[in-house]
C-alpha cells in the first residue's frame, strides 16, 4: 500500500510540475510576480494562467516595444525575441486558468451580471469570459486587477490597446466599476 501511495504521490508532482519544466527559461522572471504557475498573488498584478495565446503575444510584444508602457514590465521585455515571446504565450496559455480567489458577495455580483450584459461584455470576451484570440480572459482574474484596469481604460491612461475598452466603460460610476470586476473575479474559469 505505502508503494501505492509514494507512486500516486510521484505520479502527482511529475503532473504537478510537467508544465514547469517546460516552460521557457523567461518564465522564472515572470514569476516573480505572476507566480511560478501563472498565478498572481500580488496586488494589481494580473493572472497569466490560461489567457488567450494571441492576447499574451501581443501584449509582450506591446511592452517591449515600450506602446504600451509599464516600466517593470518594459524592462523585462527589453532584449526578448519574438522566439521568446511566443514560447512565453504558449506556456502561460497552457496553463489551468486562476480560480476565483473569492466566494461572490450576492448583490454585488448581480448587479456586476448585469452590467455585463448591458453592456455586452460576453461579445468579445466570450459568454464564459474564458477570451478569445487578442481578448483577455476575465473569469478568475484578480478583482483588484480588473478593477485597477477598467479605472485606467476609463480615463484614457492605459495605452497600446483596443480604445473600444473606453468607450464601453464610459459613464459608469465607481460602484458600477467595483461592481462588474467583483462579478467577473468570482466567475468560475471554464477550460
Amino acid at each position: 500500500m505505502r508503494g501505492i501511495r509514494s507512486g500516486a504521490a510521484a505520479l502527482a508532482a511529475a503532473l504537478f510540475c510537467a508544465p514547469l519544466a517546460a516552460a521557457p527559461e523567461q518564465a522564472e522572471l515572470c514569476a516573480a510576480c505572476h507566480g511560478a504557475r501563472g498565478v498572481s498573488a500580488l496586488e494589481d498584478v494580473p493572472s497569466l494562467a490560461g489567457q488567450p495565446e494571441t492576447f499574451l503575444t501581443l501584449q509582450m510584444i506591446l511592452f517591449r516595444e515600450r506602446i504600451r508602457r509599464f516600466e517593470p514590465m518594459n524592462a523585462a521585455m527589453r532584449g526578448i525575441g519574438d522566439a521568446e515571446v511566443e514560447a512565453l504565450a504558449r506556456f502561460y496559455a497552457a496553463l489551468p486558468p486562476a480560480r476565483p480567489e473569492t466566494a461572490p458577495d450576492p448583490e454585488r455580483a448581480s448587479r456586476g451580471r448585469a452590467l455585463s450584459a448591458r453592456h455586452r461584455c460576453g461579445v468579445c470576451h466570450l459568454a464564459d469570459y474564458a477570451g478569445q484570440a487578442q481578448v483577455p480572459r476575465l473569469s478568475g482574474q484578480r478583482e483588484d486587477y480588473l478593477l485597477h484596469a477598467m479605472r485606467d481604460y476609463q480615463a484614457g491612461t492605459r495605452q497600446g490597446t483596443d480604445t473600444s475598452m473606453q468607450a464601453v466603460l464610459y459613464g459608469l460610476s465607481e460602484r458600477d466599476l467595483a461592481d462588474l470586476a467583483h462579478y467577473l473575479a468570482t466567475v468560475p474559469a471554464a477550460r
